[in-house]
């Protein structure tokens, strides 16, 4: 974990070399000015008060974010995070300046959320034939936040791009508004995301999907995170041209996501032939069940071996067949 280490000033990263033992464990380094640090584990966090940030410790922070070039960085710095080596995602807060009721910059960041990032392969491998008849259909993953929803996606978008078994590989196009698919750092990803996958990093979804179809001839675009009219209306152009799409969705499950008025157009047209259903209980990344177009399950077995997933959380394969 040198990438992560290396941001923060020698006397704080020793501490931290000393202080963390299972990184394999470890979600998130949060740092406060003049507080203690805190680490957030996967099922515990606790505060390391003996090791209390500084402004100058938040200035060399950030200098070692930005590579000392804070301009460089203006935009990501606006969107509250930046993405570092190793696809780890660093938020900040701090002052906001604001210019017309919109964000123009951060100062004074006194605050940095250091999210671990970490890659896990095969977790969607035994759902991908479900999804593909003849031909990669189009697929919403419906669940709450921190479910496990972007790993697995992520781990969907390798799968389709590389091909794997009887199922051909594909061009794939990702719209990564946020960094989290890919988490691209200088336009290069961070996460394995397959041979034949570009992406579009940093963009927002509805103009990249538009753009990424022009120029890069998808057959598959995948965007995270769903939710704004214009989402909607860019994906609905996307099926127009006949590209297939892929895309995830905070949600309980499948009637509360067809109740919400910004997605009824894609709702109305049948945009999506199947839904994947996650929870967090019992645990995060619990896969619940997959849906057909008209809400009915799919029978699939999952008895067996459960994955991990989403910083070191697991996804539990179990299927629930009273689910609709």
């Amino acid at each position: 974990m040198d990438e992560i280490l290396r941001i923060f000033p020698k006397t704080i990263e020793d501490k931290l070399r000393r202080e963390i033992l299972n990184w394999d464990q470890l979600d998130e380094i949060r740092i406060r000015v003049r507080r203690p640090v805190e680490l957030v584990f996967t099922h515990y966090s606790r505060m390391i008060k003996h090791v209390v940030p500084t402004e100058q410790d938040a200035l060399f922070i950030l200098n070692q974010l930005s590579e000392h070039s804070i301009y460089r960085f203006e935009d990501e710095l606006r969107q509250g995070y930046i993405t570092i080596e190793g696809g780890h995602r660093v938020g900040i807060s701090g002052k906001v300046n604001t210019e017309n009721g919109y964000v123009k910059a951060i100062r004074h960041l006194t605050f940095f959320n250091v999210r671990i990032a970490r890659q896990l392969k095969n977790i969607s491998q035994r759902y991908l034939p479900y999804l593909y008849p003849s031909h990669y259909m189009n697929t919403l993953l419906i669940g709450p936040p921190k479910c496990g929803k972007t790993t697995f996606l992520r781990d969907m978008v390798r799968l389709m791009s590389d091909g794997f078994q009887h199922l051909p590989a594909q061009k794939v196009g990702v719209i990564d508004e946020r960094s989290e698919i890919a988490a691209c750092k200088n336009g290069v990803p961070q996460h394995d995301v397959g041979l034949r996958t570009d992406v579009m990093d940093a963009c927002p979804k509805a103009e990249g999907m538009m753009m990424m179809i022009r120029s890069m001839s998808p057959n598959i675009i995948v965007v995270d995170e769903i939710g704004t009219i214009q989402d909607v209306e860019a994906l609905l152009e996307a099926l127009y041209a006949g590209v297939n799409v892929v895309c995830s969705v905070h949600g309980r499950d499948l009637q509360e996501i067809q109740k919400r008025p910004s997605l009824k157009p894609l709702m109305e047209a049948k945009a999506f032939q199947r839904f994947i259903t996650f929870s967090n209980r019992p645990k995060p990344g619990t896969v619940v069940s997959v849906l057909d177009e008209n809400g009915q399950t799919q029978n699939i077995d999952l008895r067996g071996k459960a994955y991990e997933v989403d910083r070191s959380h697991t996804v539990t394969v179990g299927h629930n067949s009273n689910w609709v």
